[in-house]
């Protein structure tokens, strides 16, 4: 039994509502001397809401706030929505990682290559591997995931048993890494889980996800149909996949050419945790133009349709050393995320116009999600018989899903949370308790910006309707010492009549002075909000857009 005034406590502040930026803590205590944990600290990718920024991090200004609190940080596998934001926000928590070998290398190659990355300390947990964090008592249960050590966190409490799937799906042929420990999962069962926070990614598919076996054979099958080069585009981080293409050249006497450094470095590390064992080193990119057509097999980065990435440049034959040809074959080995799609099909029609074969997953077999469908789910949760279910890393409708199939399945307690929720974990049921401090960040070149920051607003307006700037100088009476200097940047020429921007500003500038009294004229702030107010106006009364307008007064 625990004191009346301890409580469980989980408090997602990223990947609930969304898919990414997956962080979650987990307290235990009296409100006021709570000790916490961090399980993951991932990132999400900006879309067009943020102009200029590439990526999105999760807001911890709750628990920097309590860092004192917090005993350390517990990754459930190496994917960036679950690791990528640890280098950026880990200074201001300055706490230990626990993670497996895999991630911990993909940490440090990531940190080698960035330069001024902080150096994390970190604790090597094999999977299956079992540690205590003051009231925790944290155990890694291997489950398979479309990354090599992917783990749920069986988190033991005074309070009870909660299970912390992470990403998982049920697939007894991974082939990279070991299957989800279906046995271990039911002693947990057998033992009691109060609470299961699960993956809610898939839970709108309905069966069973196919296995990284059945894409490796049908992998096998395509590089052997292939008259031509074959180039192979996936997810850098998932070496089941990797593997495949390999054996799939081996068994057609095709060399493996990498092309891309975040491919590179994941297979380095593959290598050192024997994840490739039995596969001849990769050839690099300085040998694909003297290797026959049909003797190739490329594996490249930009399956998401990055600009710099491989892929990218090769369809706009851009690259420096890897070309296609009509006749090749190119495998989109991967799915596109959500909001890629623009990307992603400016590739394929540039290679289209080039009479180059593109095989995807519409239809072919060359990817399997690492989530689970209904039929898993329905299993796990039959293994494990949880008392509370807390569905997690899912957009609305696949947590509003998820919920509803978790009580059709008999779960008593059914919570449907959101970022920024404390929930209550008890015998009882779960109950939201309070909202607290969450939202996002943005890496904008080398700063963190907040969400309520004026810069993202003022972009987005900046891309829709233009800026125009003005400077006036006035001396001691009032009038204009000068023609005032005007700067339009993203506005049309000319207002339908014919007549330019720059000239209807200008006039509006003037037009503007000469109506303020003489007494406002003096006053520089006065005449600047004035400025802006009017010229605003002017411009929207010919073009129907309003765009920012900045105004600089001096007086001379």
């Amino acid at each position: 039994m625990t004191p009346s005034s301890d409580q469980l406590v989980f408090v997602p502040l990223g990947g609930l509502g969304e898919i990414g930026m997956n962080a979650a803590l987990y307290g235990f205590g009296p409100e006021k001397k709570r000790k916490w944990i961090l399980v993951d600290c991932g990132l999400s990718f900006a879309g067009p809401e943020a102009p200029g920024v590439d990526i999105v991090l999760p807001d911890l200004s709750y628990i920097v706030q309590d860092r004192a609190n917090l005993l350390g940080i517990i990754i459930t596998h190496a994917h960036e929505d679950h690791i990528g934001a640890l280098a950026a926000l880990w200074p201001s928590l300055r706490v230990p990682v626990w993670c497996t070998r895999f991630a911990a290398g993909l940490l440090a190659t990531r940190r080698l290559s960035e330069p001024g990355a902080p150096k994390v300390e970190m604790n090597i947990v094999a999977q299956g591997g079992r540690f205590t964090l003051g009231p925790f008592d944290i155990e890694f249960v291997p489950v398979a995931h479309s990354i090599p050590e992917s783990n749920a966190l069986a988190i033991r409490t005074p309070a009870g048993l909660v299970v912390h799937t992470g990403d998982w799906k049920i697939d007894p042929t991974p082939r990279v890494g070991l299957p989800t420990d279906e046995a271990r999962l039911r002693e947990l069962g057998e033992e009691g889980v109060l609470a299961l926070i699960c993956d809610s990614t898939n839970v709108l598919r309905d069966g069973i996800s196919p296995s990284e076996a059945d894409v490796a054979a049908k992998l096998k099958e395509l590089v052997a149909s292939a008259p031509n080069r074959v180039a192979v585009t996936t997810f850098a981080s998932n070496v089941a996949r990797l593997r495949a293409v390999a054996e799939a050249a081996m068994a057609n006497q095709r060399e493996v050419v990498v092309v891309g450094r975040a491919m590179d470095r994941v297979i380095d590390v593959a290598r050192e945790c024997g994840f490739l064992d039995g596969i001849p080193a990769f050839r690099g990119v300085e040998t694909y133009g003297y290797l026959p057509r049909d003797r190739v097999v490329a594996l490249v980065t930009g399956s998401q349709g990055e600009p710099r990435a491989a892929l990218s440049r090769i369809a706009a034959d851009d690259h420096p050393e890897i070309a296609l040809s009509p006749g090749d074959r190119v495998i989109f080995s991967s799915r596109t995320i959500p909001g890629n799609e623009k990307a992603v099909g400016a590739i394929l029609n540039r290679l289209a116009r080039d009479n180059i074969e593109i095989i995807t997953d519409r239809t072919h077999l060359v990817h399997v999600s690492g989530h689970p469908r209904r039929e898993e789910l329905a299993r796990l949760y039959g293994w494990l018989k949880p008392k509370i279910a807390i569905p997690a890393h899912g957009e609305d409708q696949h947590l509003t899903e998820h919920a509803t199939f978790a009580r059709s399945l008999g779960v008593k307690h059914v919570l449907r949370a959101g970022n920024g929720d404390v929930v209550v974990i008890a015998e009882d049921g779960a109950r939201k308790l309070t909202e607290v401090q969450h939202g996002r960040l943005y890496q904008d070149g080398e700063l963190l910006i907040g969400a309520l920051d004026r810069t993202i607003p003022e972009r987005r307006k900046l891309s829709f309707a233009g800026v125009i700037s003005i400077a006036v100088a006035l001396d001691e009476k009032g009038e204009l010492a000068g023609d005032p200097e005007v700067a339009l940047i993203g506005l049309p020429l000319a207002a339908k009549d014919g007549t330019p921007f720059d000239d209807i500003v200008a006039d509006a500038v003037e037009d503007l002075i000469e109506g303020l009294p003489k007494g406002k004229r003096r006053d520089p702030e006065a005449v600047r909000s004035a400025l802006e107010r009017g010229v605003r106006a002017a411009v929207n009364e010919e073009w129907g857009k309003k765009p920012l307008v900045n105004a600089l007064v001096i007086t001379v």
